[in-house]
C-alpha cells in the first residue's frame, strides 16, 4: 500500500510523492460491524454516571397509610412512596455509580483502527505531512498554515506535540492534535482529513502491526 505525502502548497496539485506503508495496517478490508463496535464502546467508556434517581426509601413522603386496608373498594395501599404512585420512588433507580463501560479486547480494537485507517487511505482522507513547527503559540499562525494546505477539518497525528502547537490548536474548533497512542476511532471518523508525520506513522505501524 502507498500513502500520499501532502506538500505545503495545498490540496490542489499537492501530491509530491508516495511512501510505502504496511499492508497489515493500511490495506485491511472495510469491516463496518467491527468499526461500529469499537466506536460504540469508546463512547460508552467515556460516559460517566451523572444522573441520580430516588427509590421508595429516599423520596420525601408520609408513612401514614392512605386509607384503611378493607372496605373501601380500592386497591390496597401502604405508602404514597410506592413506585406505582405518582411522585413515588423508582423501582430500579439510576445512580451516579452506574457503570457504562464496555470491554473491548486489544486485538479487536487494533483491528478496528486498522480498518478505519485503510478506508481513509482508499477515500484519500489520510496524508503524510512534514512536522509543523510554530515560532509562537499563536492560533493565527496555525490557521494560516492549514489554509495554505487546503485543510479545514483535520486530525493531526504528531510524533510529539510541543506546547506551541498544542496551544495554537486549542481555539480551532475543527482541529485536533494528538499523539499516535491517543488517536481514537471516533476522531478518525469525525474529521474530514487526517494527517500524520512520518515518525508518527512509524509508531502507529509498530503499535498496530
Amino acid at each position: 500500500m502507498r500513502l500520499k505525502r501532502l506538500s505545503p502548497s495545498g490540496l490542489e496539485g499537492n501530491i509530491t510523492d508516495h511512501i510505502e506503508v504496511s499492508d497489515a495496517v493500511f490495506d485491511r478490508a472495510y469491516n463496518e460491524a467491527l468499526i461500529h463496535q469499537i466506536v460504540v464502546a469508546y463512547q460508552a467508556n467515556a460516559r460517566s454516571g451523572t444522573r441520580a434517581q430516588k427509590d421508595r426509601g429516599q423520596v420525601r413522603h408520609s408513612t401514614k397509610k392512605p386509607w384503611r386496608q378493607k372496605g373501601t373498594g380500592r386497591a390496597r395501599a401502604g405508602m404514597v412512596s410506592s413506585p406505582l404512585w405518582r411522585g413515588g420512588g423508582r423501582i430500579f433507580p439510576n445512580s451516579p455509580e452506574e457503570n457504562f463501560s464496555q470491554k473491548i479486547n486489544r486485538k479487536v480494537f487494533r483491528a478496528g483502527l486498522c480498518s478505519i485507517l485503510s478506508q481513509l487511505v482508499r477515500e484519500d482522507r489520510l496524508f503524510l505531512i512534514e512536522p509543523i513547527q510554530l515560532e509562537a503559540p499563536k492560533t493565527q499562525l496555525l490557521a494560516r498554515k492549514f489554509k495554505e494546505m487546503g485543510l479545514d477539518s483535520v486530525l493531526m497525528i504528531m510524533d510529539r506535540v510541543d506546547d506551541n502547537l498544542l496551544l495554537a490548536s486549542r481555539n480551532l474548533p475543527r482541529v485536533e492534535v494528538v499523539e499516535p497512542h491517543h488517536a481514537d476511532p471516533l476522531s478518525l471518523i469525525h474529521f474530514k482529513k487526517t494527517v500524520m508525520t512520518q515518525a508518527a506513522l512509524a509508531r502507529m505501524e509498530g503499535w498496530l502491526s
